[in-house]
């Protein structure tokens, strides 16, 4: 790179040069320059404007897609151009009218493009001025390290002893220059510069020293007094010397740009209301969302009607308003979406951002919480200032409660920015400044840390509780979900047998296993989804990953099979455990070996449903012990589920006759317990009773697998065999289970009035995508017309 640039350098100095000395005949500088100069420099223009004409393979995405044939014309043209100009001319030709367009070319790349371009690639120089500004200070920058090299390249260092040798004493020397007392620049007569290349100099110690030896020499060589050497001394800027400020210049110009760069982070870029170096960060971060950018519609959410029944009403409010004006009723202000985590409340919001009509304004609760002080209560404000004038609109808040959190007892010494937020919210949505025609939809899952007055009727009039599907709920679900997944199945009767073996799913945990059943077809390159993939997908969103590489040692296999062994028969011979579905010893996620059970859909316990769970869940702690005489780690997750349970039944659920029918309120996992809601007597009784029922069951349990001993061994040693034993391999080592059991969709849903969910609307809201219908309607007759 060092030779390419000397060797520009030197083309440059002899092109100055040419018109230094051509300077009087315009018309001969002007052909040598086409000719000699020139022509390299236009072919390097031409191969980069074709270079971005055809940009490289790999890198097509990065360019604009060009006009179909006449991007191809232009690459075919290019391609020509460049094929000619590597054949051999005699002369070029005078300037011709293709040139002049390859320099406006060349012009046009600083220039801001006033037409669209047709193909190829994007402009060099952009739309944007700070595109436009970068170029022009990587150009000016390229431009001033160019004329740098060239000036110290232009220099020729000699010694004292080469000047007078060489130069003084053959009388070519025209004059000295003495800059800055520091050296010296030799300038030769006109006719000598031109045998020479670059100008000549030489270093000084002082100017006394120097002038009393150039005299000295002088003096010599018989040079006359009157005919000595000019000296001329001249105080000049050096490039070294500059250099020594760009450590400060840069230092300054980073400061700028740093700067520059806050303030548009702040938000105060573009002339955005409050100006600044924090003017953006007081405006709210909701976002408007265009119902055509959304493609979830109502029909895609299943197993919560009557939530979408409710949420349907307010789209319909708004799009038929006079249905309910007439009758005298008001639109509700806002309505609070509840319920466990992945139940479909934000799947609601987006429905309603796709199906309704109306703007549709979208924020989360923690974008209103900053580390500056009011910018919380201006965003609220903003936002609601948006709403007004979109009105009407819906205006959805998601996850509200890290907003809309309890006041009071949290905060010590001063208010919290946290409460200064929520009683903007209140004001904005139920005070002095009444939104009209502005509906505030929110969603949480944790609706018991919310305020009362957040609550109360008049800021959000209605609560909407989204509760984990039932069996009809999930097989809409399956169905929705079964839609776009590749395979030769009856999707009905596979939604409704999909719906009996995922007791207890959401909608996210439903749509998990539609997906994972999809992944392992396609790992096993199956052409489409055959029942078992579906049977293992539930198993990895319940069990976890399968562990094919965690080896057991025997003694742990045989006590792990022994272990689900014990579970497997007490729940077999326990009239209210849960039917067993399959038993397994392959490890899975956190677990050694798991058991899947098929529960029903009960929403109310009794105390002999309850003992009779808790004696399955002591089976393998006791299987171990009768076989073993030992126990081990195994049993861990069993015992707190246990002890989980007893305690439920004697603070909770009030089943004990010495504590009596009351109910306390049980620390959830996470939370500070600072005190106990009772004594500490009631206390120690509930302590007792707890370990009274847990040796019950635990004693319940041994007698029953005393008396079943042999079939835990037949089970225990076809799970050594075959690892996973299926219900009708139980079947046929134990027999027809003694209890009647449910398993099939159908008797479940068994006296429940229909097979399926209903669906139907009210009569109100069957016309209530009708309006939009026909608009739709006028908008293609217009079309067509």
């Amino acid at each position: 790179m060092a030779q390419h640039l000397m060797f520009s350098a030197r083309k440059l100095e002899k092109l100055i040069s040419v018109l230094r000395y051509q300077r009087t005949d315009s018309g001969k500088f002007r052909e040598i320059a086409r000719r000699k100069y020139f022509t390299p420099l236009r072919c390097a223009l031409q191969e980069w404007k074709l270079f971005c004409d055809k940009p490289p393979k790999g890198f097509d995405k990065f360019f604009k897609p060009g006009e179909g044939a006449k991007s191809k014309k232009t690459n075919e043209n290019a391609s020509k151009k460049e094929t000619q100009a590597e054949q051999p001319k005699p002369d070029p030709p005078p300037r011709s009218q293709s040139s002049q367009k390859s320099d406006n070319w060349i012009m046009g790349m600083f220039a801001s493009n006033t037409k669209s371009g047709g193909g190829g690639g994007k402009s060099f120089g952009g739309d944007s001025n700070r595109d436009k500004l970068t170029m022009y200070l990587i150009g000016g920058t390229t431009l001033c390290v160019s004329a740098y090299a060239i000036y110290e390249m232009s220099y020729k260092e000699i010694t004292w002893k080469e000047f007078i040798n060489t130069y003084l004493s053959r009388g070519i020397v025209e004059r000295l220059e003495v800059v800055n007392k520091k050296w010296v620049r030799v300038r030769l007569q006109p006719g000598a510069s031109a045998e020479t290349v670059g100008t000549l100099w030489f270093n000084i110690g002082s100017v006394d020293s120097f002038e009393r030896n150039l005299e000295n020499v002088q003096i010599e060589m018989n040079i006359d007094a009157p005919n000595w050497i000019p000296v001329v001394y001249k105080t000049e800027i050096e490039p070294s010397t500059l250099s020594g400020f760009i450590p400060t210049l840069l230092i300054i110009g980073f400061l700028l740009y740093m700067m520059r760069r806050s303030a548009e982070m702040m938000g105060a870029r573009g002339g955005k209301r409050g100006g600044g170096l924090f003017g953006g960060v007081m405006e709210s971060t909701a976002k408007l969302i265009n119902s055509t950018d959304i493609d979830v519609k109502f029909k895609d959410v299943a197993g919560c009607e009557e939530a979408k029944i409710e949420i349907m009403e307010f789209v319909n409010f708004l799009k038929n308003p006079q249905q309910y004006i007439d009758l005298g009723a008001k639109i509700p202000k806002g309505a609070m979406l509840t319920g466990p985590p992945g139940t479909g409340k934000t799947l609601l919001a987006k429905a309603t951002a796709g199906e309704a009509n109306v703007p549709f304004i979208t924020v989360s609760g923690s974008e209103f919480l900053e580390m500056f002080v009011g910018v919380g209560p201006s965003r609220v404000r903003d936002m609601f200032a948006m709403a007004r004038k979109n009105a009407p609109c819906i205006l959805f808040i998601d996850e509200i409660d890290a907003v809309g959190r309890k006041r009071g007892g949290r905060n010590f010494g001063g208010h919290s920015e946290q409460e200064n937020t929520l009683n903007q919210l209140l004001v904005e949505m139920d005070g002095f400044n009444t939104t009209t025609n502005v509906v505030v939809l929110a969603a949480t899952n944790r609706v018991d840390v919310l305020d009362k007055a957040l609550m109360r009727p008049g800021r959000f009039d209605r609560q909407i509780f989204v509760p984990a599907p039932d069996i009809k709920g999930r097989a809409s679900i399956f169905k929705v979900h079964l839609r776009p997944l590749k395979t030769l199945l009856d999707k009905d009767e596979l939604s409704r047998k999909m719906a009996a073996l995922t007791p207890g799913f959401t909608g996210a945990d439903i749509a998990n296993v539609c997906n994972e059943a999809a992944l392992i077809a396609a790992r096993d390159l199956n052409d489409s989804i055959v029942l078992k993939h579906f049977e293992l997908a539930i198993e990895r969103v319940v069990a976890g990953m399968e562990k094919k590489t965690n080896v057991l040692q025997p003694e742990e296999k045989k006590t792990v099979a022994y272990h689900e062994a014990g579970h497997a028969v007490s729940g077999w011979f326990l009239e209210h455990a849960d039917p067993l579905l399959k038993v397994s010893i392959i490890p899975r996620g956190k677990g050694l070996g798991y058991a899947q059970y098929l529960p029903k859909e009960q929403y109310l316990y009794s105390k002999e449903q309850l003992f009779d769970r808790m004696c399955m869940t002591l089976g393998g702690r006791v299987s171990e012990e009768l076989f073993f005489g030992r126990i081990t780690t195994g049993a861990q997750d069993d015992l707190q589920k246990v002890t989980q349970n007893a305690y439920s039944q004697i603070v909770r659920f009030g089943m004990n006759e010495k504590v009596g029918n009351v109910s306390f309120e049980m620390p959830q996992p996470g939370d500070m317990v600072v005190d106990k809601p009772y004594s500490e007597s009631t206390a120690q009784l509930i302590d007792n009773e707890v370990r009274i029922l847990i040796d019950g069951a635990h004693k319940h349990t041994t007698e029953l697998l005393t008396k079943h001993k042999s079939d835990v061994e037949k089970v225990a040693e076809r799970l050594l065999k075959q690892e996973v034993l299926s219900r009708d391999d139980m079947i046929e080592l134990l027999g027809k289970r003694p209890f009647p059991e449910k398993s099939t969709y159908e008797q479940f849903v068994e006296g429940t009035g229909s097979l399926e969910e209903d669906t139907s609307l009210p009569e109100g809201l069957k016309d209530w995508n009708k309006e939009k219908k026909k608009k739709e309607e006028k908008q293609a007759e217009a079309k067509s017309s």
